[in-house]
């Protein structure tokens, strides 16, 4: 019978194409044939087949036992074949593996081809068990005569360590030996399995560091130093004794070696070991970088990836000398692959400080321009894609790409705000950057633009009139409140814009004249939350502009004032229509106050002015003021403390009251009402006997359920009490007289339909609480903030980092370190220029006017009407 090879299987498979299914359907039956016959040639040759069609994912567990013949066959080539059958189906549940250990031990003991063949196949095929069996054949194999019988037990020893580790006990020792091998195969076999066992417990390993060294110094074979290089970086964090032994040799590897892989892992063992610590850590470093920055100019994308991926571990601690390739650097930034792209963003990131800030962050925002695109030609590859596609688009510049775009704004505030801002020295500098990436970043990057900015305003007094300046500007602008639906607007910054506007619009010489952009038709169409802000920050603004006016008041001045309250009450009473729930409150709170506002500016008289000398003694008592008295009504509402950044622990150090238990109940809740069941009625018993032992009992729990009542542990329903026939006439009495004040309501609606009977009203018990137990803790002795300084500083910048606690905190201790600049600037150190900033994106204009000093505001106070009651507003009175 004429029976199919291997070579005639794949033949018929590619020939059968179509019907693959049914051609390896047919050749399995035939390997079923085969694979039983007594010839071990025949059955080898099946069982190659069937290794083959596992390849491809036809299982052939239901061969397992025929495998195991063709190993125990005594020809090595028909034993290769069940070798590697066993290694690609057997698995650590397949059963007939407890049947080869006796069959393994003899080709232990064979011939050296025996041997290496069955060191292959164990390799693959051990399980716990076999790993404890054969633990002794194996560890004698470690002083065979041959050395390739050797480097095979060595590799082979670490797969019986894995699945047996106990087995180390006894191979620890002769492994130690085999450092020492005449053949360098089986010393590079050994320092790999050193090298993965350290990886897991390094410290069990530090007693083999003189040897390794003596190996690093003298051996000449490339992949084996990298072996003995990286067991070195496990080791020297639990041994710092060897990092000062190690520098020398690596130092010399790297000034002298061509192999780049060998070259990368002394670099890499370096940053893991620590090795750039100390002065000779520093041109240690220095030489690493210099061959890092070699690898980043190189056209092996590979290269620069690892590169860069290196130099960012040692930015943090050499951040000097990875700044001298800051131009390198960056060119990877705009890379067309975008893994080196983000390596690149994250290097530049890591190497950050005060000094280049403003250079790194001005190139990186470079990156963002509509006109700043990639140089690097089409492939030959791709100009014929092109050039066969006519209707294909050109690939995105990696500007473009809407994802890295987001990924430089982000990293550009990420640079910027880290630290609490420890390496902005301009503030001015920054606000105006953040205004540049809102107008170029085209993503949505706007709400942590507006954090930013929100933030940098109430930690840095200093910039605040800049900030409020610009902000200006933005909103008279009114490009980006045309562009609010457009996607990557960043309109979120508006709302950053109106707020710093309306919280700090003392800075404005002219506030008034912000008032029409804020109230335009088109805010309608922006974020709720946005037209929010510009209801509040409106009116704040005409609150701290009419109390401006009230103190230089001229009777002239009333005519502007009535418009500018009626545009404002126009605008509130369009807005109070809303659908958004938050800005019609607004506009309805702000609306009542400037109808107000309106009424007494519309029965304000002109008073004369006082003649000098000529007084009653009314006006002297109590001057009546020229201007309106509802000029000051929203001033207090807005200006009466200063809004500080509140520090992250404030919430926790708030100290509680005295007598104020957090655990207790504020109202207990009331007690659990049990309901006994009735007793259940008995049967009457004929005998009278039986009749009265039944009473005696109803009695007794009557008894028994009355006492329990009185004594009140457990709530019962208690018999009802009897109405008296008085009590039943004073109840209709009070009804007929609730019922005639109710006809002669008009607001009450009476009903002709007969009513169901109504409850007893009168009988539900009254609970009488007592006001005193739940009132809260007392809100007397609050913190009074301090008024925000005028003064600032054109120089230094001064950043509350911490922030405000509340009264009576106790203050954490702070940490020992440095004392930043920024927190305590330097006498002295004032006269030290700005850096300018980079022509690519030239300084925003704001006008440079100066406010002129305003006389003392008048103080207001409010009376509180005395008696009982619901409480009403009483009209402002104002002292002089």
């Amino acid at each position: 019978m004429w029976e199919r090879t291997l070579q005639d299987l794949i033949r018929g498979l590619r020939a059968n194409k179509k019907d693959e299914s049914k051609f390896i359907s047919k050749a399995v039956d035939e390997i079923r044939n085969e694979i039983k016959s007594d010839d071990m040639e025949l059955k080898a040759a099946a069982v190659l087949k069937l290794t083959y069609l596992d390849m491809l994912g036809y299982d052939m567990g239901w061969a397992s036992f025929h495998v195991v013949e063709v190993m125990s066959s005594v020809k090595v080539h028909l034993k290769s074949v069940g070798y590697l059958a066993a290694a690609q189906s057997f698995d650590q549940d397949t059963d007939v593996l407890m049947l080869t250990t006796n069959l393994l031990k003899k080709d232990l003991g064979s011939t050296p081809a025996e041997v290496a063949v069955t060191l292959n196949g164990l390799a693959d095929i051990v399980t716990p068990d076999l790993a404890r069996d054969l633990s002794p054949e194996l560890i004698a194999m470690l002083n065979h005569s041959r050395p390739n019988i050797r480097k095979r037990a060595i590799l082979v020893l670490y797969k019986f360590l894995v699945k047996h580790p106990e087995t180390g006990k006894h191979a620890r020792t002769r492994l130690e030996e085999k450092l020492e091998d005449l053949d360098p195969s089986v010393v590079s076999a050994t320092v790999n399995v050193l090298c993965e066992l350290a990886r897991h417990n390094p410290t069990e390993y530090l007693s083999l560091a003189p040897q390794l060294f003596h190996l690093l110094t003298t051996s000449s074979n490339n992949w084996m130093l990298i072996k003995i290089i990286k067991l070195f970086g496990a080791l020297s964090p639990y041994e710092p004794r060897l990092v000062k032994k190690l520098q020398p040799p690596i130092t010399d590897l790297i000034s002298t070696t061509q192999a780049i892989s060998l070259l990368y892992e002394c670099v890499h063992t370096c940053i893991i070991g620590g090795m750039l610590q100390g002065t000779n850590g520093d041109s240690l470093a220095r030489l690493c970088v210099s061959k890092l920055a070699a690898f980043i100019q190189d056209s092996d994308q590979n290269l620069k990836y690892i590169a860069l991926s290196a130099m960012t571990k040692i930015a943090p601690s050499h951040p000097h000398l990875v700044a001298e390739y800051q131009d390198t650097i960056l060119a990877s930034v705009n890379d067309q692959d975008i893994s080196i792209r983000m390596r690149a963003l994250d290097l530049v990131s890591a190497m950050v400080d005060r000094d280049n800030l403003q250079s790194i962050v001005q190139q990186v925002l470079s990156h963002l321009l509509p006109g700043n695109s990639s140089s690097v030609l089409p492939s030959a590859a791709q100009s014929l894609v092109q050039a066969t596609t006519p209707n294909t688009l050109p690939p995105l510049s990696p500007s473009q790409s809407p994802a890295y775009r987001l990924v430089l704004c982000q990293r550009i505030i990420s640079m910027c705000s880290q630290g609490t801002y420890e390496n902005v020295t301009n503030f001015e500098w920054y606000i105006s950057v953040l205004v540049d990436l809102a107008h170029i970043a085209n993503v949505d990057v706007g709400e942590q633009i507006r954090d930013q900015i929100v933030d940098v305003v109430g930690r840095v007094k200093a910039v605040r009139r800049y900030t409020v300046r610009l902000m200006y500007q933005l909103l008279c602008d009114n490009t980006m409140l045309r562009n609010a639906h457009d996607e990557g607007s960043c309109s979120e910054v508006l709302w950053a814009a109106a707020w710093v506007c309306g919280e700090y619009c003392d800075e404005l010489a002219e506030p008034h004249k912000l008032l029409p952009h804020l109230l335009q038709p088109e805010v309608s169409s922006l974020a709720p939350e946005i037209i929010s802000v510009y209801i509040q920050a409106a009116t704040k603004i005409f609150g701290t502009w009419s109390a401006v006016i009230a103190q230089r008041w001229e009777d002239d001045d009333v005519v502007e004032v009535k418009n500018l309250v009626e545009q404002l009450t126009s605008r509130f009473g369009e807005l109070v229509s809303s659908p958004h729930i938050d800005v019609q409150e607004r506009a309805a709170n702000s609306l009542q106050l400037f109808r107000f506002i309106q009424a007494d500016l519309e029965s304000h008289r002109p008073k004369p002015p006082p003649t000098p000398g000529f007084s009653t003694e009314l006006e002297q008592i109590s001057p009546e003021p020229r201007f309106p008295k509802s000029l000051y009504l929203i001033e207090p509402l807005s200006d009466t403390y200063e809004l500080n950044p509140v520090a992250t622990s404030a919430q926790a150090s708030v100290p509680i009251p005295e007598g104020l238990d957090l655990d207790a109940w504020i109202v207990p809740p009331p007690k659990e009402v049990v309901y006994e069941q009735p007793p259940e009625r008995k049967k009457k018993s004929k005998k009278g006997k039986d009749k009265e032992v039944g009473d005696s009992k109803v009695k007794g729990i009557k008894k028994k359920k009355k006492t329990e009542v009185e004594s009140g542990d457990v709530l019962a329903p208690a018999e009802e009490e009897i109405e008296t026939p008085e009590e039943k006439a004073e109840r209709a009495r009070r009804k007929a007289e609730r019922l005639a004040q109710l006809r002669d309501d008009p607001y009450y609606i009476g009903t002709n339909d007969p009513k169901p009977p109504e409850e007893d009203i009168d009988s539900i018990p009254v609970v009488h609480l007592e006001a005193a137990s739940l009132a809260g803790p007392s809100t007397q002795g609050l913190p009074v903030l301090k008024m925000a300084s005028k003064e600032f500083s054109t120089t230094s910048f001064v950043i509350d980092r911490e922030g405000e606690m509340p009264e009576g905190a106790v203050a954490s201790k702070p940490a020992s370190g440095p004392v930043s600049r920024q927190e305590s600037p330097i006498p002295g150190e004032n006269d030290v220029s700005i850096p300018a900033r980079l022509s690519s994106f030239p300084p925003y204009e704001v006008p440079d006017d100066v406010r002129t000093s305003t006389p003392e505001p008048i103080k207001v106070t409010r009376t509180k009407k005395k008696g009982t009651g619901k409480k009403k507003r009483t009209p402002a009175v104002i002292d002089s």
